[in-house]
């Protein structure tokens, strides 16, 4: 297993009600959420989001493991623009315990599995909203589910574990990166026709007038999200949790309301609530042609 060097290290400072939380406690966590974590990432190109001196500290984004790695390491080669980029693979808890070493908080990760890093196997909406507004939300949450329904597509969710929901849908890793980065596009833009006072597609904060980003750049080639069960780096450290969608509905869960310290409890409460995810894949041609069809009739 991997050695956690400085486990004293405090990386969550004691903060109001949120005692402090060392990287020792964090690794602590991944080991034990581990076996119900690694299904989601294993084989997905993993984009550190490091904090080597805690979150109060300016932390780095790190794609890159070409030096200081261990030879043990699995590690995939992706070209991009002028070059390739080496990024670290989770396919096991000894790698995943390497990643909290390196204090990676949040490991985030594509949509794509080796090999196939064309092909998607989950598209992911993101919806980060501008304001507090939690009722807001939760609509716009289920909004999105419907819509997905009426595509003929399963939906999953969880939060996002800092202001928002991520909604998952598993698709059958037939259709090219750039045909499910367009379709998520057009399906949020849909949402946001639906329902233009409270939601937008206006990346710019300023732009968006308090509306709720109906965020589908996630599904872009190299664009990442945040692992299922992934912490987050903000005070209490709340996770990225997998939850059910009558637990959004009923107001049981919030974005931030899990957190590592209620997690591994809930886990063996639940389970994964995600396990079923893989089992109910979906092709996108007659989603696709729903959409047109919906798009139509909605002129």
């Amino acid at each position: 297993m991997a050695v956690i060097t400085h486990p004293e290290k405090v990386l969550f400072p004691a903060e109001g009600k949120h005692p402090a939380i060392t990287k020792g406690e964090l690794a602590a966590y991944y080991e034990a959420i581990a076996p119900v974590m690694i299904p989601h990432v294993r084989g997905r190109p993993v984009t550190m989001e490091r904090y080597p001196a805690g979150i109060h500290k300016k932390g780095f984004i790190q794609k890159d493991v070409s030096k200081g790695f261990p030879a043990w390491l699995e590690r995939v080669e992706v070209p991009k623009e002028g070059g390739t980029v080496n990024h670290p693979l989770i396919n096991d808890t000894r790698s995943l315990l390497w990643v909290v070493n390196q204090n990676c908080i949040t490991p985030h990760v594509w949509n794509r599995r080796v090999p196939n890093l064309y092909h998607p196997d989950i598209c992911v909406f993101d919806l980060d909203p501008a304001r507090d507004e939690p009722d807001v939300l939760r609509a716009a949450a289920l909004a999105l589910r419907d819509l997905l329904d009426e595509l003929g597509l399963p939906s999953w969710v969880k939060t996002s574990g800092s202001k928002g929901f991520h909604i998952a849908v598993p698709i059958d890793g037939k259709a090219h990166v750039g045909d499910v980065a367009r379709f998520a596009g057009v399906v949020g833009a849909l949402l946001v026709k639906r329902d233009p006072r409270h939601l937008t597609q206006e990346f710019s904060k300023k732009d968006r007038g308090g509306r709720i980003l109906v965020d589908t750049g996630r599904n872009n080639y190299s664009a990442t999200f945040a692992a299922a069960y992934a912490v987050r780096p903000k005070p209490g450290a709340p996770v990225s949790a997998p939850c059910t969608w009558e637990e959004l509905e009923s107001g049981d869960v919030e974005p931030q309301s899990i957190t590592l310290r209620t997690m591994p409890g809930r886990v063996e409460r639940v389970g994964d609530v995600w396990e079923g995810l893989k089992k109910r894949r979906r092709s996108l041609t007659r989603a696709i042609e729903k959409l047109r069809r919906l798009i139509e009739e909605e002129k």
